[in-house]
């Protein structure tokens, strides 16, 4: 009796050992140690417990995993329920933004580049342009800019030198146009295999930025560059590309007309250079070349530089004109005094004024000779003499030059300051890099308010 009691312990003791063994087995099972930083893992977690349990539903230790399961699935709660709060947030920084004013065009530049993403930099390495006149050419610094330090501005980028495909920034500058209450980007635009003779060709690039575009309620415009040879012929058959490959994006602007029609809008850069009897073949009914009345019309809007060109604009068949240049007193069409009787012409000749506006110039970086052009951003009052001028002669659009030429100074990009070496930089103190971006969402606010009076 004695001998079987005693073998009765030693078998109890043994179970008792093994339960304990058990349950320190299936603890180590418990994904205690479950972090937050892999969703993906999660997500599969609680699918691979589930199949696990089916398989073993006869099993004593059911009763233990199924407390693994609710500790995962709690993890899945909680990582599901961060996501929900993070689309929250997006779609409430969506809600913060202002609406995109359809009105403001802002033009565009694609043609940087960097090592990175392009081999070599372009355009922040621009050479120095000499001035055509010997004598006086002698007397300035010739080559050209070496970057990262060193770059073709007066500004400095708070992106850097960067790179126009880089999808960070192009995702950052469409931010910066939206928290602006831009609606449209003019973007300068280049014939397929083309680019302007410091640049290489981006036509690659347009769909990434239509899609970008259209990500944020923007809409794109096309700034058509003087390209080599361009005339009737050319034009017609580059808007036909741009129609026919883009027509359909989401993201392609078309501008509702008066006479309810509703047409895509091509800004023609330097379009003086060209005669008006040229421009007629294309944009007048009876034209040798017209693209008028075809699946390819829109509104073809001139540069207007000197007073004389009001006329040739209106030969040539035109629907309006601009005046780009952010210079104040540098050509007749960028003097602001002079836009009410630029409209007064328009509204007589049915053609669209669209008077440029910007927070100032200064090119000394690329043309060290032209300072005497260079004009003062005066701590945002320029910017602002600018936009209260195009409010007066109520137009149906206001261009903004611009959102990144770097070149000209004319930015309203993020810009912070810097001193590197030999060169200090200009920067917007001692107000924000936002400054500009907040300055053009003021008026395109105030543009929004006053047009409702205009209509009444």
């Amino acid at each position: 009796m004695a001998r079987f009691h005693r073998r009765t312990c030693i078998i109890l003791l043994l179970f008792i050992l093994f339960i304990c063994s058990m349950m320190m087995a299936l603890k180590t099972l418990r994904p205690d140690r479950a972090g937050f930083g892999d969703p993906f893992g999660l997500g599969l977690l609680p699918e691979l417990q589930r199949t696990t349990l089916l398989e073993n539903k006869h099993s004593p230790l059911t009763a233990a995993r199924g407390d693994s399961v609710t500790h995962t699935n709690n993890l899945h709660t909680v990582a599901l329920n961060s996501i929900k709060t993070s689309m929250a947030s997006v779609r409430k920084m969506e809600e913060e933004l202002p609406s995109p004013n359809y009105n403001f065009h802002v033009f565009y530049y694609s043609w940087f580049g960097n090592p990175q993403y392009d081999g070599k930099y372009i355009h922040w390495n621009h050479p120095l342009v000499p001035h055509w006149d010997s004598k006086i050419a002698n007397n300035y610094p010739k080559g050209r800019h070496n970057p990262p330090d060193d770059i073709a501005s007066s500004f400095y980028p708070e992106l850097g030198t960067y790179s126009s495909k880089d999808p960070s920034v192009i995702e950052a500058h469409m931010q910066q146009m939206r928290s602006a209450s831009v609606g449209v980007i003019a973007l300068s635009w280049y014939p397929p295999g083309m680019a302007d003779e410091n640049g290489e060709p981006g036509e690659d690039l347009v769909p990434v930025i239509l899609d970008n575009a259209h990500k944020h309620n923007l809409k794109v415009t096309f700034h058509i560059e003087p390209y080599k040879d361009r005339d009737d012929h050319s034009m017609y058959s580059n808007v036909k590309y741009i129609v026919d490959k883009y027509g359909g994006h989401p993201a392609f602007y078309r501008h509702k007309t008066s006479t309810g029609r509703t047409l895509p809008m091509f800004y023609v850069y330097d379009s003086y250079v060209t005669i008006p009897e040229i421009w007629a073949n294309l944009l007048t009914v009876s034209g040798s070349q017209s693209i008028r009345n075809t699946p390819y019309d829109g509104l073809f809007i001139a540069l207007l530089v000197e007073e004389k060109h009001k006329h040739e604009i209106h030969r040539s068949g035109f629907d309006g004109i601009y005046t780009y240049f952010a210079t104040n007193g540098f050509s007749y069409g960028s003097s602001h005094h002079n836009w009410p009787s630029l409209k007064a012409f328009c509204d007589s000749s049915n053609l669209m004024f669209i008077p440029s506006v910007g927070p100032g110039y200064i090119d000394t970086s690329i043309r060290p000779w032209n300072n005497h052009n260079t004009r003062n951003r005066v701590n945002g009052k320029y910017y602002e003499t600018a936009f209260s001028a195009a409010l007066l002669v109520r137009p149906e659009i206001i261009s903004i030059t611009s959102f990144n030429e770097w070149h000209e100074g004319t930015q309203i990009e993020k810009a912070i300051p810097k001193k590197t070496g030999q060169v200090t930089y200009l920067d917007y103190k001692p107000h924000k890099p936002t400054m500009y971006l907040e300055l053009t969402r003021k008026w395109s606010e105030k543009y929004s308010k006053e047009k409702e009076q205009w209509l009444m």
